[in-house]
């Protein structure tokens, strides 16, 4: 017999009620995502990114080409295949700065700046010609697809680096403030304090080119390891002779030691196998 106050429960009952909390968990919003808040002195790359030869060397006379699907060259752990225009120096430097003011909001929502500022911090002279050359890096950016995987992201992840931008109004005037959208999967690339960050005044005074990019590569590694050269040259997206390409990275790491980043390097081994020794600062 029942017994009073009693509930009777059908053996039904406690996947129904399992059920029920999974379908409200799965109609909740989803967290929201930021970057994260390294100082203000500093900027920061997801490292499969800033150990990889996304952003070239090249020198920017060069005409770029258009890249469908390509295998990135990836120094450690990664994958990259990237489709889009040709990225280079200018373009990293401009969206090491974006991703600057993008930790400050939730990623989705839109960065607002004027061009002038952004020109400004950049250190780019402050005319016409820079302001053309700052929407250029950012529409080449967006169009950009970009798929990575590595042993800690665990999955791939095909990313943009800019989801949108609107630089102009529905008459084609340009705007006083630019607007751009970051895609809030960019949050899993800096997860696990898994990024760079580097001296923003050091970085963006260096000539782009081997320098820059050797200044930020060498920022991922507080002691780093002998590397060989032609592995530099791959590191840069380089295609030249290795002795060619010595000469310009003996010049890169005197520039390097000139702004206090390097105390010392040297080259051991030979030929094929040649590697470079360096010493932070």
């Amino acid at each position: 017999m029942q017994q009073r106050g009693q509930i009777t429960r059908s053996p039904d009952d406690g996947s129904r009620e399992i059920a029920e909390i999974i379908e409200k968990v799965s109609t909740l919003p989803p967290s929201p995502s930021f970057l994260p808040d390294w100082p203000e002195a500093l900027r920061a790359l997801p490292n499969e990114i800033i150990r990889s030869a996304l952003f070239n060397a090249r020198n920017r006379k060069i005409p770029r080409v258009y890249l469908k699907d390509v295998d990135i060259a990836v120094i450690g752990d990664g994958q990259i295949t990237y489709r889009g225009e040709e990225l280079r120096q200018d373009d990293e430097l401009v969206w090491i700065h974006l991703l600057h003011l993008a930790k400050k909001k939730q990623l989705g929502q839109s960065i607002e700046f004027t061009p002038y500022s952004f020109v400004k911090e950049l250190g780019w002279p402050m005319t016409g010609q820079s302001y053309l050359r700052l929407r250029t890096c950012l529409a080449r950016m967006q169009a950009t697809s970009i798929s990575l995987k590595s042993n800690r992201l665990g999955i791939g992840i095909s990313v943009s680096l800019i989801h949108e931008f609107i630089w102009a109004d529905e008459n084609s005037r340009t705007l006083g403030k630019w607007q751009v959208w970051i895609s809030p999967k960019m949050q899993e690339l800096f997860e696990d304090r898994c990024y760079t960050t580097m001296d923003w005044e050091k970085h963006k005074q260096l000539p782009r080119g081997i320098a820059s990019r050797l200044h930020g590569y060498w920022s991922s590694h507080r002691d780093p390891f002998p590397i060989k050269v032609e592995s530099l040259k791959r590191l840069c997206g380089l295609e030249m002779s290795n002795k060619h390409f010595k000469v310009k990275l003996v010049e890169a790491l005197f520039i390097l030691k000139s702004i206090g980043f390097l105390r010392e390097w040297a080259f051991v081994s030979a030929g094929p196998d040649e590697k470079l020794v360096i010493e932070r600062k």
